[in-house]
């Protein structure tokens, strides 16, 4: 492919991502550091030039922050490295809506948790196979020990038997082999036993490892989404069972957005940090806290009243609008940092999902009537 035709490809790629004009306006011209460079050389420096310039058009042209995490989705994406990745973008600027840091995130996130999952269904299928393995040797050593025991009662009988017509030596010499052979299999069986419970147990570790991560979130260290799902559904049946109270709280970090674009998305990321950290050390340990997405929290509250969850979860509300917290990269103030919610009562519902869904609209309303306060599901009519 001739030179002319790359350009040519190239900016029709551009174009597809929204940058097409900054990269016309800010075209590089070739630069001549050393006069004595070989075409080929000379060639390579300036497609790394305009690599370089691209990677800035497009966090520039999108108005994202200078990061680690933003530098690498661009070279990835202008680099032509993550054929996915490029795609969710194209596709994204085709639609008109914007490439945001949060939508990037929750695009690779949702990813690196589709690959954390397949990981995870590997290590189950290999924990399978290994205790199905397991089963058939430990199968197999019950069969030949069964074998083994009905052939030497036929031979103990034998000895008994004077029509038997062998002698005690042909049956000794018969019972001996027939021994010997019994004690090599069973040494071998021995052997693959224990291999198999090994790579059981270490199996059963990486499986362990893997959900645990697999369920928690990385930047704030709570248990995420799916994590929260298997809790809540556990707590809704020995609510049920025990017939003990139960209730579910969702609380958003409010103007958080105004926080991002006034101090940066890692100052955000501080900030996510510092309210789960203050509901987990706040709220008692009957309370279960993850991430639910976003700047979002959800809280499920065991054995409390909705009056008693009411009152916990707004001493946490209360104690993190007192906090005067500090963006230590600019020592300028986050100034006053609230959270509003909305809570439900759980077993006031005959569809647990109902009481998810009436406590996000409570979270809205709670939104809407001024923020920094906590609104009550109303119980279900009839």
């Amino acid at each position: 492919m001739s030179e002319d035709e790359t350009h040519t490809l190239r900016a029709g790629w551009l174009q597809r991502l929204g940058l097409a004009q900054r990269r016309r306006a800010r075209d590089p011209q070739p630069v001549r550091a050393i006069a004595s460079l070989d075409p080929h050389t000379e060639h390579a420096m300036q497609r790394r030039r305009e690599l370089l310039a691209d990677v800035s058009s497009f966090v520039i042209a999108h108005g994202l922050p200078v990061n680690s995490f933003t530098l690498d989705i661009a070279h990835k994406v202008m680099a032509e490295t993550d054929t996915r990745l490029m795609g969710a973008v194209e596709d994204r600027v085709r639609a008109g809506e914007p490439i945001t840091v949060d939508w990037l995130e929750a695009t690779v996130g949702k990813r690196g948790n589709a690959e954390g999952m397949q990981a995870l269904q590997d290590l189950i299928e290999r924990l399978e196979s290994t205790i199905a393995q397991f089963a058939q040797t430990a199968s197999e050593a019950r069969s030949a020990t069964s074998r083994y025991s009905t052939a030497l009662e036929q031979h103990a009988e034998g000895l008994s038997s004077p029509e038997s017509g062998q002698g005690d030596d042909t049956i000794a010499a018969q019972i001996a082999a027939m021994v010997h052979d019994m004690l090599s299999r069973t040494r071998l069986l021995e052997k693959e036993l224990d291999r198999s419970e090994r790579e059981t147990r270490q199996l059963e570790k990486n499986l362990a490892a893997a959900r645990r991560e697999a369920e928690v979130d990385y930047l704030t260290g709570l248990p995420n989404r799916r994590a929260f799902e298997a809790v809540f559904a556990r707590e809704v049946a020995e609510a049920q069972q025990a017939g003990h109270p139960l209730c579910v709280a969702f609380c958003d970090i409010d103007h958080f957005k105004r926080i991002n674009d006034a101090h940066g998305h890692e100052a955000g990321d501080r900030i996510l940090r510092a309210v789960a950290q203050t509901l987990s050390k706040l709220l008692p340990d009957a309370c279960h806290v993850a991430r639910h997405g976003g700047e979002e929290f959800v809280v499920v509250m065991r054995a409390l009243s909705m009056d008693e969850a009411v009152a916990k979860l707004d001493e946490v509300r209360t104690a993190m609008a007192g906090r005067r917290l500090i963006n230590r990269s600019t020592d300028t103030p986050f100034g006053q940092i609230t959270f509003s919610a909305g809570i439900a009562d759980v077993c006031a519902y005959e569809d647990a999902r109902e009481a998810l869904r009436c406590a996000d609209r409570a979270l809205y309303s709670a939104k809407s009537q001024g923020r920094n306060r906590i609104v009550c599901a109303p119980p279900p009519q009839g």
